[in-house]
């Protein structure tokens, strides 16, 4: 987010920028067994998902909603259950930030993630 808002500092700082630029920043999942560092090793039977639908529904203003990732969006289709009338949002997978995925130049990276949030900011 660094490179996309400029957000620098302290943590609340780096959230202060991202709610100035319109962004939330909120993981999938509220909690799940993980026992190393890859998300292939998030144990699914752990996993409990953050509350979209009430974080949604408290700010009718997002408009957009992405993942960072594959795992990510595939988690949210699994364990979200949204309102089917709900189809004035966009969601968007954007490719992982994580170093992991080696397989996509980190430019390149940022230049997906600057292109798709640009109309956020």
């Amino acid at each position: 987010m660094h490179e996309l808002t400029g957000a620098g500092g302290t943590y609340e700082e780096r959230c202060s920028t991202l709610v100035e630029h319109g962004i939330a920043l909120w993981d999938v999942l509220a909690e799940s067994v993980r026992p190393g560092s890859m998300d292939a090793d998030i144990q699914t039977h752990s996993a409990q998902a953050n509350d979209f639908a009430g974080f949604l529904a408290d700010h009718q203003n997002v408009r957009r909603v992405f993942f960072n990732g594959q795992k990510a969006a595939q988690l949210f289709q699994r364990l979200v259950v949204l309102d089917d009338c709900d189809t004035a949002r966009q969601f968007a997978t954007l490719p992982s930030t994580s170093p992991a995925y080696a397989s996509m130049a980190y430019e390149e990276k940022l230049r997906i993630w600057r292109q798709e949030i640009s109309g956020t900011l």
